[in-house]
């Protein structure tokens, strides 16, 4: 009997499959705060005189990053469906290092964010021509750039491996989509730094997995 009404409300407490839509909320969030950044901002992050006296570019900056807390607070709730999905088939050290990259990469994201607004809004007027001033912008361009790319893309890339894993290996996702976060996963790993279009590739797997898991929830839901 009381095992029974413990089952009960553990299957009353288990996430709603809607919830897959958090995922979703990230990817479209993140991918359109990266395309903002990276149309705004020229690819050395320590040249500023080509966006900072602009005031369209500055702006695209600043929605950027307002975006971020929101990108944040959703893919958070993205990795409690990813747990919830896995369920009792959770690999305990896949399961720490899938919980740790998540959490370090959205720690990297908010860090990164903090920097390029605190530049955006502190050198308005561009930098002025004092050594003090070019030095102080390019160590905040180039902090941003490296805790964002650097090191953020990367936690994502072994976040992605991880899930990937996972899911793979409990069933949860099917092949191609295991396949396909290892390889978006490399990609980051090896070429970000190169081409920095790159991050997008994982707000792309995190909507793919989204949509898959909406796409299984329909079809498991019973209709009327």
């Amino acid at each position: 009997m009381h095992a029974d009404r413990e089952e009960f409300i553990r299957q009353e407490l288990r996430t709603p499959g809607a919830a897959a839509i958090a995922g979703v909320v990230f990817s479209v969030l993140l991918g359109i705060s990266l395309v903002l950044v990276r149309l705004a901002v020229p690819g050395d992050p320590s040249d500023a005189r080509e966006w900072l006296a602009n005031s369209e570019r500055r702006h695209a900056v600043l929605v950027a990053v307002n975006l971020v807390p929101f990108a944040g607070i959703a893919f958070l709730w993205f990795i409690g469906v990813i747990r919830d999905r896995l369920g009792q088939r959770e690999d305990r050290f896949f399961a720490t290092v899938f919980l740790g990259s998540g959490l370090v990469f959205v720690a990297m994201l908010f860090a990164a964010s903090a920097v390029t607004v605190s530049l955006a809004t502190g050198f308005r007027g561009g930098v002025h021509s004092s050594a003090d001033s070019a030095q102080t912008w390019r160590f905040g361009g180039s902090l941003a750039h490296a805790l964002l790319t650097t090191f953020g893309m990367r936690m994502a890339a072994v976040f992605m491996i991880s899930t990937a894993t996972l899911t793979y290996r409990s069933g949860v996702v099917p092949r191609w989509l295991g396949l396909a976060g290892y390889a978006c996963a490399l990609a980051l790993l090896v070429g970000v730094n190169a081409v920095g279009w790159l991050e997008l590739l994982f707000p792309l797997w995190v909507l793919l997995i989204s949509a898959y898991f909406l796409i299984e929830n329909r079809r498991q839901t019973p209709g009327p």
